[in-house]
């Protein structure tokens, strides 16, 4: 077991972009996913099937709310106001980090399929 901090990504107050700004938006937000995935900061995200105020979950590989904090800042979604961030110490599994390396590999069996 380890430290993790967990991330419910919430509806912002500024949802009102136009919808190339919005698709931009959302790209830049699912880069900056990936790229925090590969940094090994992130080692869980995913959205909601529904259509509440709570759009998805995160799971920063940090120990403390100031450091994913710091890492929620680069999105640029949060940074537009579209989504927001509640943050909270999570005490979990230490196997999560060997999701996204599991996943790659399913991935690429799953192309091949």
């Amino acid at each position: 077991m380890k430290k993790y901090v967990m991330a419910f990504l919430k509806r912002g107050p500024n949802r009102s972009q136009d919808s190339t700004t919005a698709a931009q938006l959302q790209k830049g937000h699912l880069d900056n996913i990936n790229r925090l995935a590969e940094s090994g900061k992130l080692v869980l995200a995913g959205p909601f099937m529904d259509n509440g105020d709570v759009r998805g979950i995160y799971i920063f590989n940090v120990a403390t709310i100031e450091e994913a904090s710091a890492l929620t800042a680069t999105d640029p979604a949060i940074q537009a106001g579209r989504l927001t961030m509640e943050l909270h110490p999570w005490y979990g599994s230490a196997s999560l980090p060997l999701i996204l390396p599991l996943h790659k590999k399913l991935e690429k069996q799953n192309v091949a399929d």
